[in-house]
């Protein structure tokens, strides 16, 4: 009979009962390449094949790892403080402002005096009092009224004055961004690791201070500068202090990190001289100032008085204004800060009397003799008690002179980055002991 047409004969097994042993078998044959190739299906990379309680712990440990490394690097506290700077601003001109350059400079004489030097310190005066007609004390400028402290003294380092006080040069001199021809004594050479004191004083408004009487110096253009600063790790901290009108508006718009800001008034409030020299004719000093000054000349580069106590001491009675300060961007606690971090220099001292006393050549050698003496018998008192120590009273003393060593270490910690080594080196090991267990 004929063939029906669309009629199939088959004449061998089938496709797929032909080929499904062999592929059976050769799974079978090569079970890790099985493994692999599922776990290539679930995924794309090999996942090994570990209890969920161990996978768990692992986990911890990477999170907690990448954590650690990312806070290290964007933390503040990791960049230790190196150097000090100051940035002193009159911005004023006349002979009836006399008290804006005297203030300028009382700030300079008491910044030198606790430390920081000349080259660490950018001074702009737009006027020159000292040298003006009207001054009954040629080549002298004093903030008090018995002209026993002549400010403009012979060690007087003014890096940019008269006509060279401008908002330009201003600006220049806090974002680096100088001419060529501009030396390094008039520029500031600070870091990431540097705090900076930038102290200004004038004639002010609602977010404004004049320079000159011809220009002015915006809220805006101040917090641009900062913010520039800070991008090109020109500050790790920095204390903007203001003694003008409506000092506080002027940190308005502020909002770099590291920045701690103190005005002499608020918004809508008045700055006021202190007192009126009759002989020179003019007032010679501001309130905020004074006051300021007041507080620093009780102090010596010694003394550890904070920035809180310098805050508090400001009283509106006798400012006849509010001061303010904005703390919201300074990560630190003012108690803690010392007035030195800025006022003063970076130096690490110890404060003792015993090198003055004179004493004879005869007590000198007793003393180093006795000294002598005293550390031969701690010695040999120590090698008797480790004589004496059993097996296992010399291994708890020695777990628990490891352990003190420990504990000394994590009390000593001082800034992030020693807990981050401590933890990347805690979890190293047990990243290692878990990849074995693992395995096992």
């Amino acid at each position: 009979m004929g063939r029906k047409e669309g009629a199939t004969t088959l004449t061998g097994p089938s496709p797929t009962t032909a080929t499904t042993p062999k592929r059976s078998a050769t799974w079978a044959r090569k079970p890790r390449l099985a493994r692999h190739l599922r776990h290539r299906r679930r995924g794309g990379a090999c996942v090994p094949n570990l209890p969920m309680k161990m996978k768990g712990v692992v986990m911890i440990l990477l999170i907690f790892l990448s954590y650690s490394v990312a806070y290290s690097s964007s933390s503040p506290e990791t960049t230790m403080h190196t150097n000090n700077w100051a940035v002193l601003v009159c911005t004023s001109r006349f002979w009836f402002n006399y008290r804006h350059m005297a203030n300028t400079l009382s700030l300079y004489r008491t910044v030198k005096r606790l430390g920081i030097p000349d080259e660490r310190i950018i001074l702009m005066l737009a006027d020159d009092m000292a040298c003006n007609a009207r001054n009954k004390y040629p080549a002298q400028v004093f903030n008090n009224e018995n002209h026993r402290l002549n400010l403009y003294g012979d060690n007087v380092e003014v890096d940019y004055r008269g006509y060279e006080v401008t908002v330009e040069n201003f600006l220049r001199v806090l974002t680096g961004r100088h001419e060529t021809a501009i030396p390094r004594s008039k520029r500031l050479l600070s870091d990431e690791g540097s705090h900076i004191l930038l102290y200004m004083t004038g004639h002010g408004g609602d977010e404004f201070l004049k320079f000159q009487d011809s220009e002015e110096l915006q809220s805006h253009d101040l917090a641009d500068a900062v913010k520039q600063m800070k991008e090109k790790h020109r500050f790790k901290e920095l204390l903007i202090m203001v003694d003008t009108c409506q000092a506080s508006t002027l940190f308005s718009q502020l909002h770099s990190p590291g920045v701690l800001a103190i005005g002499s008034s608020m918004k809508g409030e008045n700055s006021y001289s202190h007192h009126l020299d009759s002989d020179v004719g003019v007032s010679v000093v501001d309130r905020f100032t004074f006051y300021t000054l007041a507080f620093f000349e009780k102090l010596n580069m010694y003394d550890n008085a904070s920035l809180s106590s310098l805050f508090n001491s400001y009283n509106p009675n006798l400012l006849m204004s509010t001061a303010y300060y904005r703390m919201d961007l300074y990560q630190s606690h003012l108690e803690e800060e010392p007035v030195t971090n800025f006022f003063g220099s970076v130096m690490k001292t110890i404060h003792t009397d015993s090198a003055y006393r004179s004493q004879s050549n005869k007590k000198i050698r007793a003393a180093k003799i006795k000294d002598t003496e005293r550390r031969i018998l701690r010695n040999s008192d120590e090698e008797d008690q480790f004589n004496n120590l059993t097996a296992e009273e010399y291994l708890q003393d020695s777990v628990g002179q490891l352990w003190s060593a420990i504990l000394r270490n994590v009390n000593a910690f001082e800034s992030t980055d020693a807990f981050v080594c401590y933890g990347l080196l805690l979890m190293l090991p047990l990243l290692i002991f878990f990849t074995w267990l693992s395995k096992v």
